[in-house]
């Protein structure tokens, strides 16, 4: 059997590549040069993050504060990931049916959140989809040497399903109701993460300053220069970069989830590695990529999921009914074509 050609030779350059390709940072001439702003940087969650911050007088800067973010994200990966052994995560996916498992604050947060979304979304973002995404090679597991088959991708659906795990906070657990269930926070867990680093900021009196990991972008405030931030929205292109849209982001969040980053070829076909929960299978319709502006990171990374699975009509319709500002660019044989919700219009043409 033909071995499946990978799109991304390798978990970390396929996560940066993917984390850079939905949403670039468009801020090099309006805040990168400013000596009064402050840069951090580094590496989380098989991705990267960026921390600009404009100082004030009296405030942890540089290593102090780098050390603050730090700590909080590997506090946040070591409870989220579905990578590391002793997360939450994993523990409460080896864990047994029908008995509550008491799981972190951040973790029952996540979790919470991702229900919600779930059940407005009639099961387009579940994170209940951790089996299936193993399957298909997106996992920890790595690529398998075929494409599942159809039988194998229903034994799995079995065992899925919003509605077959519980989650309370007080105390903070989780409960499935079947043995095989597991969940994988992947498409929310980044969106999370970004918000409690506006907690963290916003807890040192910080008033402007930008957050971004792995593409997922939350801002405070204004620039160095007194302008809203400013945040570019990619072409969903493969092998090359380019700029569809910048749009301006104060005290809002920006998210997006495309296909053509992270995926792999087998017998001349693509497989996205956006899973519909719904049917197993990687989406494969025409929507390119979608994004959607919120006001805290961990919706728009959460419901721009949501819309890739669901495609450009149903995902507009969907888009519309919960009022969000989302933007959906599907590809035409003339280029893209974007569709917006009338909440994205206003913030895109002011």
């Amino acid at each position: 059997m033909q071995k499946a050609e990978i799109g991304c030779m390798n978990r970390l350059r396929c996560l940066a590549m993917a984390a850079l390709a939905c949403i670039c940072l468009a801020m090099a001439t309006a805040c990168g040069r400013t000596p009064d702003s402050v840069l951090i940087q580094g590496p989380i969650m098989g991705t990267t993050y960026t921390v600009r911050v404009q100082p004030e007088a009296g405030l942890p800067a540089g290593p102090e504060l780098q050390a603050q973010i730090q700590e909080r994200l590997e506090t946040l990966n070591a409870r989220l990931s579905t990578w590391v052994d002793s997360s939450d995560v994993v523990r409460f996916n080896r864990a047994e049916a029908d008995l509550w498992f008491p799981v972190s604050s951040d973790t029952a947060s996540v979790v919470s959140a991702a229900q919600r979304i779930a059940q407005a979304s009639e099961g387009a973002f579940d994170i209940t989809v951790g089996p299936l995404v193993d399957l298909w090679g997106f996992g920890p597991l790595g690529q398998p040497e075929r494409v599942p088959q159809a039988a194998e991708i229903e034994r799995l659906l079995a065992a899925t399903g919003y509605q077959r795990l519980e989650v309370r906070t007080q105390p903070p657990a989780l409960r499935k109701s079947h043995p095989e269930l597991s969940i994988d926070l992947s498409a929310i867990a980044k969106g999370y993460a970004v918000d409690e680093l506006v907690v963290l900021l916003d807890r040192q009196g910080y008033l402007d300053f930008m957050v971004e990991i792995g593409g997922e972008v939350r801002t405070r405030g204004l620039r160095p220069d007194g302008r809203p931030w400013r945040i570019a929205l990619e072409k969903p292109l493969r092998g090359s970069r380019e700029v569809l849209r910048v749009i301006p982001l104060s005290d809002r969040a920006v998210a997006s989830s495309g296909d053509y980053r992270n995926y792999f070829e087998y017998d001349g076909r693509r497989y996205s590695h956006t899973i519909d929960p719904r049917t197993g299978w990687p989406v494969a319709h025409g929507l390119g990529a979608a994004s959607v502006v919120a006001d805290t990171c961990m919706n728009a990374d959460a419901w721009a999921t949501a819309l890739m699975v669901l495609g450009a009509d149903a995902g507009l319709r969907l888009a519309q009914e919960q009022d969000l500002a989302a933007n959906l660019i599907v590809a035409t044989e003339a280029g893209f074509d974007e569709l917006m919700t009338e909440a994205y219009q206003a913030l895109a043409n002011p």
